[in-house]
């Protein structure tokens, strides 16, 4: 799906009139490709710094880093994509961190904070379109709709990383989940390549699908046999997709192939 097929823009003015550049990225191939290594990428790192300096830390070190990142995106008047994209590396890792706490830390079972977070997102969606009458990408050029598109990204992650866990401890194990994912995020294309569902829409639920996808491929990669994973490691696993993801970024940023060339 290319940015140009998921909204038409929608003019504003007044309070809210558009007063920045593109905030967000041309969605291409490049885009979901990076997008689910960052989901993985947050998986196994937000498991290797638990593990290393005890959850915690781990969470505080978390916090702190995605509060720092979304600064530095909030500053910035344009699409920056090193900026940009380190912000969502921050909101899968801390987004991780937050389902897990819900799990570990307060033994809330996956089959209830699923449904919670999926309520947490709508309700996110509800205030941010009664707000400003569009959730579309291409809208996200003034503070107040940046506020709300990163509101909604932290909620898919976690969303994604319950659903995500909820899947492989259900039977389906990590394998299993990857392959399930996998079909379901081809899904929202097909529906909406049929007209059976409009591009903000598809969009939207694709990206959710990501989280899941990207984390229970990186679990299977990282986690032990007895698990049902390759034993990889979460450090080389992590290290590993860090360094796709660079690369990932690195090639549409020189081309500037990822910025939006929407008319203000």
């Amino acid at each position: 799906m290319s940015t140009e097929h998921l909204t038409r823009h929608r003019r504003v003015t007044g309070p809210s009139a558009i007063a920045l550049a593109s905030k967000v990225p041309e969605v291409t191939v490049y885009f979901w490709v990076i997008k689910v290594l960052t989901t993985g990428m947050g998986e196994t790192a937000s498991d290797f710094l638990a593990q290393r300096l005890g959850p915690v830390p781990a969470v505080g070190l978390g916090g702190l880093a995605l509060a720092a990142s979304l600064a530095l995106q909030l500053t910035v008047r344009r699409y920056v994509a090193w900026i940009y994209w380190t912000a969502i590396v921050m909101v899968s890792v801390f987004g991780t961190m937050a389902a897990d706490v819900l799990h570990v830390g307060l033994g809330v079972p996956y089959t209830i904070s699923t449904p919670l977070f999926m309520v947490a997102l709508a309700a996110v969606f509800a205030v941010w379109y009664a707000s400003e009458r569009t959730l579309s990408i291409h809208s996200i050029r003034t503070r107040r709709r940046e506020i709300f598109y990163w509101a909604t990204v932290l909620a898919t992650f976690a969303l994604g990383t319950a659903a995500g866990d909820l899947s492989a401890t259900i039977g389906l194990g990590y394998p299993g989940s990857a392959v399930l994912y996998a079909v379901a995020i081809a899904v929202p294309a097909v529906l909406h390549r049929w007209g059976a569902l409009n591009a903000v829409a598809a969009f939207w639920s694709a990206y959710v699908i990501t989280r899941p996808l990207g984390a229970s491929v990186a679990d299977w990669m990282a986690l032990g046999h007895s698990r049902g994973g390759l034993a990889l490691g979460l450090g080389p696993v992590t290290l590993s997709w860090t360094v796709a993801i660079v690369g990932f970024v690195g090639y549409p940023a020189v081309s500037r192939g990822d910025v939006q060339d929407v008319p203000q």
